[in-house]
């Protein structure tokens, strides 16, 4: 008789089954993952929209400078603890296509959700009137800073002068603004502070704010824009403070925009050749002597500030530099020049080699004189 081996189930089958199961368990696992996210970046997103302290209706001032992104105001907001997430508020604003929010100092308040806060700085409108406000110029110099300063805090130029160069006082600067290089205590450095006030328009509730919270104010505002360009410096490999300097020259050289990362290039091409940069306003600080045209007897002036007689950067910034300048100190326009001649109509020449610039100089000489004797 043929007696027949049985088997109750298939082996093949059961192990299909059980990786289905398997498959089915990992697929609900991410599934419920993926769910717990979208619950939590939802409920994220939501808290970051609403107001940072729904109970909290105390004023604060925020300050928005000219020319801020909407990533910058997110990142000033977020400081100030007006929101939670500067990220979440600058992909909300750009979603709700609010890019022309407006420079301004504002009350604002942390009750105020998001939609509010983009609404006030949209409509430009500024929740405080000032008791002061002076607008400082680019390439001004401390002396000049000091002098404004002091009409409108009820100072003189020479208290306002002795404040600002007091070492003590920058210690304490130095200590809350990294900016601040240890360059600045050189006793041939005329004033510490030179190229560390931010040329702009500064607004004070008081009618005669403190000098110190004042020059503080300065100082924020640099240290704000410095570390903006905080990749492109650490890319550069240059300090804050030879940035500073390098883009005190550039305010003073160029006229018109277009020339600033034109000079920038300039500059950086003979650095590199280790020349001498020959800045006529360098001459014009160490010697403190702001007249248009410079005697030749003057280029031979003995100061670390002379760039004329010694190669690199000065010894520290010539003027106060504004952010183009800045900018274009960190990013130099690449290009064969080596020299170049800025004429009184504000075009500007540039050469690559002695004998041209010569040429040059020799052609527009009589314009600069002419100059000079209408001024």
């Amino acid at each position: 008789m043929l007696i027949l081996n049985t088997v109750s189930g298939d082996p093949l089958d059961s192990g299909r089954k059980n990786k289905k199961k398997k498959t089915a368990r990992v697929l609900l696992l991410i599934f419920v993952l993926i769910a717990a996210g979208a619950v939590y970046g939802y409920t994220y997103i939501k808290d970051a929209l609403g107001p940072s302290d729904p109970n909290n209706d105390k004023k604060i001032t925020v300050d928005i400078p000219i020319g801020s992104s909407v990533s910058t105001i997110g990142r000033i907001l977020e400081s100030k603890g007006l929101i939670t997430s500067s990220l979440v508020f600058q992909v909300y604003a750009k979603y709700k296509e609010s890019g022309n929010l407006q420079a301004g100092v504002y009350d604002l308040k942390p009750s105020m959700n998001v939609d509010q806060l983009i609404a006030a700085l949209k409509n430009g409108k500024v929740f405080r009137h000032p008791e002061t406000s002076f607008t400082i110029p680019e390439g001004f110099i401390v002396p000049q800073i000091a002098e404004t300063v002091a009409k409108n805090t009820g100072q003189t130029k020479e208290q306002v002068m002795k404040i600002m160069n007091d070492r003590a006082f920058v210690k304490q600067l130095q200590a809350q603004f990294p900016i601040i290089d240890n360059k600045v205590y050189d006793k041939k450095v005329y004033y510490p502070l030179e190229g560390y006030l931010f040329p702009a328009k500064y607004e004070f509730d008081e009618k005669q704010p403190d000098v110190k919270a004042v020059v503080k104010k300065m100082l924020d505002k640099t240290q704000r824009v410095m570390d903006t360009y905080h990749a492109q410096l650490q890319k550069s490999k240059k300090k804050p403070y030879e940035v500073l300097t390098l883009a005190s020259m550039i305010e003073e050289e160029a006229q018109r925009p277009e020339d600033r990362p034109k000079i920038s290039g300039v500059f950086y091409n003979r650095l590199k050749k280790k020349m001498t940069l020959d800045s006529d306003p360098t001459v014009k600080y160490a010697r403190k002597n702001f007249k248009v045209q410079l005697l030749y007897k003057e280029l031979k002036f003995d100061s670390p500030y002379n760039t004329y007689k010694y190669p690199g950067l000065p010894i520290g910034p010539v003027a106060s530099p504004g952010e183009q300048s800045i900018k274009a100190a960190l990013n130099p326009q690449p290009s064969g020049y080596y020299f170049f001649y800025a004429r009184p109509n504000g075009q500007v020449i540039y050469t690559k080699t002695y004998k041209e610039h010569t040429k040059i100089v020799q052609k527009y000489r009589n314009e600069w004189q002419a100059h000079v004797r209408k001024s």
